[in-house]
């Protein structure tokens, strides 16, 4: 039962946490188009008033005239619409589903016993330090560097010398699939405590500034907008590191961590190509077509080097000796896996799954409610089996039971044959 709702939690939170990082990436897209896209009013009056940039638009069968004020309006509206809980919501339904899905079960999600043989609570208090220390540095460095001269391009510069760091630590650190989602959730959090320390704090002063009848210190808005960009280049990277736990051949890869590095930097550099985009059409910066062209480059690099080497047919494999600790099974066979006429020997495949398999899928445990205990279970639950062993080699978690490649064949061999349970 404990697994059932386990299960509930993370689809609930799981959907929770995309509504709301869609609401947000969305507004943060719109605003960094609407801020790129602005023009300077033709209007004299809406000039008199302080306006600093418009734009036209029609969308939904209306049209919309939205427009800047560079640094305050002359009134302020009795209707002010904040973009903050979008932010907020994101990251606590996020962290919700990381400590369900990684931190409940640290043992068996985010300790990879051959990186680092830790304690759960080493292992969760290591995690959860990623986030406070990768923002303690980020915000240091946009404090340091962030009003000086290229001060964009040397916090850039440091930003992704410290994301490679931490990606490369958490990936020597922390099972494969754990080291990608905590590299985004860190990141992430980076995001949302930009808007908690900077952007809002920010906009709270200005607004105060304005109702006291004070002059209004740009300071704000230009530290806002600052961090408001840094968050937007940080958004593909954080998807691509959220999605990859559904690709096992990236987080698996014995270079996993460059590979986290490089799609990272490719979803940046494409980001750059849809920020500059709008300005180039306005004729304010160059064509930002190198941006997307580097990005899209990488990741074909990567495809490249990454790509499987040809596996030769195997016309028999043996079962393999258990691993260490592992009791050898009663009775299987350690003869090829194929009898005569090149028909699949079952028990071969039963040794395996008893081996690897039955403690958690077996007469006492039955996580995610699945056994595969006996042929017929095997049999029934064939397709599933073939899925997480084979192709996505996400199961045994982490591995921990060192399943073999030479196991993983025998088990695409007997589902490839039509998954038979006969000698």
């Amino acid at each position: 039962m404990e697994s059932y709702f386990l299960d509930w939690a993370n689809l609930l939170l799981r959907w929770v946490h995309v509504i709301t990082a869609i609401a947000w990436i969305g507004s943060s897209f719109y605003f960094v188009f609407l801020d790129s896209s602005l023009t300077s009013p033709e209007d004299e009056d809406l000039k008199k008033q302080g306006v600093s940039g418009e734009l036209w638009a029609v969308h939904g069968g209306g049209f919309y005239h939205p427009v800047k004020f560079a640094v305050s309006p002359p009134k302020l509206p009795g209707q002010l619409h904040w973009f903050f809980w979008e932010s907020y919501s994101t990251w606590i339904s996020g962290f919700a589903l990381f400590t369900v899905s990684y931190l409940y079960s640290a043992s068996t999600y985010l300790i990879d016993k051959s990186r680092m043989d830790w304690a759960p609570a080493t292992a969760i208090a290591v995690a959860l330090a990623f986030f406070v220390v990768f923002w303690l540095l980020y915000d240091a460095i946009c404090r340091i560097f962030g009003q000086k001269k290229n001060g964009d391009a040397i916090v850039g510069a440091l930003v992704l010398v410290l994301v490679c760091i931490a990606s490369w630590l958490a990936c020597h650190w922390f099972a494969g699939r754990a080291a990608f989602l905590l590299v985004g959730a860190m990141i992430a959090t980076a995001m949302s405590a930009n808007v908690f320390f900077w952007i809002i704090p920010g906009q709270r002063t200005v607004i105060a500034q304005i109702k006291a009848g004070e002059p209004v210190d740009p300071i704000h808005g230009k530290r806002g907008k600052q961090r408001s960009v840094h968050n937007t280049y940080f958004t593909l990277p954080v998807l691509f590191a959220m999605l990859s736990n559904h690709y096992s051949f990236t987080w698996s890869h014995p270079q996993n961590w460059l590979v986290l590095i490089l799609m990272m930097f490719a979803g940046a550099a494409i980001r750059q190509f849809f920020v500059m985009r709008h300005g180039y059409k306005l004729g304010r910066n160059g064509n930002p077509l190198p941006y997307a062209l580097v990005g899209v480059a990488v990741i074909v690099g990567a495809i490249a080097w990454m790509r499987p080497a040809p596996v030769a047919a195997v016309a028999a494999v043996a079962t393999p000796a258990p691993a260490a600790g592992v009791a050898p099974v009663s009775g299987a066979t350690g003869a090829g896996t194929a009898g005569a006429g090149g028909q699949i020997d079952f028990k071969s495949v039963q040794a395996v799954l008893e081996q690897r398999c039955y403690m958690c899928h077996g007469e006492q445990v039955q996580m995610k409610n699945l056994r595969l205990d006996s042929p017929a279970l095997a049999q029934q639950h064939a397709q599933a089996v073939y899925q997480q062993v084979v192709v996505q080699k996400l199961m045994p978690m982490n591995n921990a039971t060192g399943m073999t490649d030479a196991e993983r064949a025998l088990v695409k061999h007997w589902f490839e044959a039509g998954a038979p349970t006969g000698p």
